[in-house]
């Protein structure tokens, strides 16, 4: 198993279609990173957050950013579950972030996700950043669709706790929903833990379709 290190990645976008998927795919590795790279610069964009949504969106990434000085956090107006009708919109606001920040590191949704808005964000961060590093974070759903991530990003137990901690503090109005549960949030780090065997049997875990190692 070929292992390698994120200790050097200093700029990191991200994306998510909608308030708390950032949090949910990759909140472990975001507080890993927070508390291992000092030097890290992060820009935060979600494109939906309705209603009492965008305070839950800005107040949970500023608690997961906490610690870092250079954060960008960027809340949209798009209509949720409608992207596909608003690929154009989109695509011009990807333009402009990518215009002003040079990541090298895209985390995006899954490109075989199920949910339109997921999928319409991964096509045109693939469409946008042509030349970087994207990994594609999964989340959890009653479509079914979890597939076999081959990138893993072993985390500690107690910023997996954390994780779940702030997003249960945070998003109050998705505690409604069956699958909103510490359980559901435990259980996937458990799985993907298994799959690359983490030390703490916990981990996240990202999809990479394409990969450039440069020569000696």
């Amino acid at each position: 198993m070929l292992q390698a290190s994120l200790g050097a990645v200093r700029r990191v976008l991200c994306l998510g279609a909608h308030s708390d998927d950032i949090e949910i795919g990759l909140g472990g590795t975001l507080l890993t990173l927070v508390e291992r790279v000092p030097a890290l610069e992060v820009c935060w964009v979600v494109f939906s957050a309705p209603g009492a949504r965008t305070g839950e969106a800005q107040r949970s990434a500023d608690e997961f950013l906490a610690g870092i000085e250079r954060k960008r956090v960027e809340i949209g107006s798009f209509r949720e579950s409608y992207f596909p009708s608003q690929w154009p919109a989109i695509k011009d606001w990807l333009e402009q972030i990518r215009a002003t920040f040079d990541p090298e590191v895209v985390f995006t949704h899954y490109r075989d996700d199920r949910h339109q808005d997921h999928r319409v964000l991964s096509d045109l961060a693939w469409n946008t950043f042509r030349n970087h590093l994207i990994l594609e974070y999964e989340i959890l759903k009653y479509d079914g669709d979890l597939g076999h991530p081959g990138v893993f990003i072993p985390l500690s137990e107690q910023l997996c706790n954390r994780k779940i901690e702030l997003l249960l503090k945070h998003f109050q109005t998705q505690l409604s929903k069956h699958w909103f549960t510490r359980d559901t949030f435990e259980a996937m780090h458990r799985i993907r833990g298994i799959e690359c065997a983490s030390p703490t049997g916990r981990a996240e875990a990202f999809y990479c379709r394409k990969l450039v190692f440069n020569s000696p």
